[in-house]
């Protein structure tokens, strides 16, 4: 690719983002580039002293309508989309005064975070960006003669190149600067689609676009061999994604992914009753607990599965204070993600140098409504997200013994867990600890013997009599198809039992938990998760 150098002659500047605006033009000015602008920006730059002309007096037209029409219009589209060296082109700019516009910089009207603020409707709609857009697609388009700047960052990057190439820039730094471009009006209108189909209750419009906004660069993906990249949505929920990375080295795509699977996991217990802490290995659960405390919670998770969660992931419900950091960074752990934390808390952790702290500043509402995306070949999957809490949920009780208040205190908090769980699930749980989690595997009963077999080993290596899966509950996350899972977590020695139901064989597992005396209740809801 030759160099292809385009000297920018005049510049049109529009920009709600107004951060780094006036140095940047006053340093376009001093290049000797016109500089022509809008509305706010122009008044900005006048009142800076800046020399700059209102876009008005290029198109002759005043701005009307609000604002909504300024930009579109020839003298404007023009100048973007006219190749330079095409007689035909420059025949029609000279014909028409139409003067080439070398330099475009515009950012868009703020609609992420309009609707992210929850602003009504027809404010929502006004903040929806016109002009900005059409400008920018033009420009990109036209990369061959113009430069196109989206974002305050790459004001640096212009400048220094004009700089080199005597007022100038290089082909090279207009088709980057255009892919970048595309790729942020296609954001904009994901996001802008996407709170359509939300306000007109769409699950499945014809057409779904979904973008993002690079956070960073990742060293590989689940593997070496793997690129990989971590993007923000426009969905500003709390998590890894709006948290502050207090110190630590870089997080991995493993990380983003386990530590994500944590903090949803945890935020399903409300910190106002209780505190939580959930330990997370390979995306599933290895631990969770609550207690009075977050070092009370911390050591019953960790007693779950102490092997596992070497290496984990530890996400708390409360702000994270400095006993608990203490216990959690006297074992190698991965990252600890919290709401908030103590300046003490802060400094415990700040020993460990690789140990990554993350303050995601509040909690994802398990309830609220949203979107997930998982990819397949060719395609995309997209459902809401489960927002289902055993709170809100009427449980049948279906066996001649319903269970104790405390059986029930502990089928909701095993339940809470299952729902994170990958797939087929069973999870038992004690005084509301897990005490033996099964995952991921293709036959419930082996989810229950494994999980046994964790509890099993977790005892051996407290020095306790039996595993404290005798006298615990199970969760499953879908129906027992066959008794025998149920009769593996009999076994195991579970009391009482807490599944959705929906078997054709439900008859015979029922019966089978009468004949054993366990307590068994229905949710009508069940929790898959692949």
């Amino acid at each position: 690719m030759t160099e292809r150098l385009r000297r920018v002659s005049r510049a049109l500047i529009s920009v709600f983002d107004k951060s780094g605006l006036v140095e940047f033009a006053r340093s376009l000015a001093a290049e000797g580039i016109e500089l022509v602008s809008t509305g706010g920006t122009r008044k900005a730059l006048a009142d800076a002293g800046v020399p700059v002309l209102e876009v008005s007096e290029v198109t002759g037209f005043p701005e009307m309508m609000d604002g909504r029409v300024k930009t579109l219009h020839p003298k404007i589209h023009g100048g973007l989309l006219a190749i330079r060296d095409n007689a035909d082109h420059a025949a029609a700019m000279r014909s028409h005064g139409i003067e080439p516009i070398d330099l475009l910089v515009v950012s868009l009207y703020p609609f992420e975070a309009t609707v992210a603020k929850g602003a009504d409707f027809e404010t929502c709609i006004e903040n929806i960006d016109i002009g900005g857009p059409a400008m920018i697609r033009a420009a990109a388009k036209n990369h061959a003669e113009v430069a196109v700047v989206v974002d305050p960052a790459d004001y640096a990057v212009v400048l220094a190149e004009l700089r080199q190439h005597g007022g100038a820039t290089t082909l090279a730094l207009r088709r980057k600067l255009a892919a970048k471009a595309y790729a942020r009006t296609g954001v904009y209108d994901a996001a802008i689609s996407n709170w359509f189909a939300d306000q007109l209750s769409d699950a499945a419009p014809a057409f779904r676009a979904i973008g993002g906004h690079l956070i960073e660069p990742l060293r590989y993906g689940e593997n070496p061999h793997q690129s990989a990249a971590f993007y923000r949505t426009s969905d500003l929920r709390h998590g890894v994604a709006t948290a502050r990375q207090v110190q630590g080295k870089q997080l991995s795509y493993n990380n983003i992914n386990d530590t994500d699977a944590a903090y949803e996991c945890v935020a399903e217990f409300d910190p106002r009753r209780t505190a939580a802490c959930v330990i997370v290995k390979h995306a599933n659960p290895c631990g969770a607990a609550e207690g009075a405390s977050l070092i009370d919670a911390y050591r019953k998770a960790l007693a779950c599965d102490p092997v596992s969660a070497f290496g984990g992931i530890v996400a708390v419900n409360r702000r994270l204070d400095a006993e608990a950091a203490r216990a959690i960074t006297d074992i190698f752990t991965e990252v600890i993600i919290a709401p908030e934390a103590s300046e003490e808390a802060i400094a415990v952790v700040g020993a460990k140098k690789n140990l990554r702290l993350l303050i995601a500043g509040g909690l994802p509402d398990p309830r609220a409504a949203g979107m997930t995306v998982k990819s397949v070949a060719g395609g995309l999957l997209v459902q809401s997200r489960d927002n289902a809490v055993v709170d809100d949920m009427k449980l049948e009780i279906v066996t001649r013994r319903a269970p104790t208040n405390a059986e029930l205190t502990d089928l909701a908090f095993a339940f809470r867990i299952a729902k994170h769980v990958k797939s087929n699930t069973i999870v038992y749980a004690k005084d509301r600890a897990t005490v033996g989690i099964g995952a991921g595997q293709m036959s419930r009963v082996d989810s229950a013997r494994i999980a046994a077999r964790k509890a099993e080993d977790a005892a051996q290596a407290a020095g306790l009599k039996a595993p404290l899966t005798k006298g615990s509950v199970v969760a499953s996350d879908a129906f027992f198809p066959f008794a025998d899972g149920l009769l593996a977590a009999v076994e195991a020695g579970a009391t009482a039992v807490i599944q959705p139901g929906g078997s054709v064989r439900d008859d015979e597992v029922i019966k089978a938990a009468d004949d054993h005396g366990i307590a068994m209740v229905f949710t009508g809801t069940r929790h898959f998760r692949h």
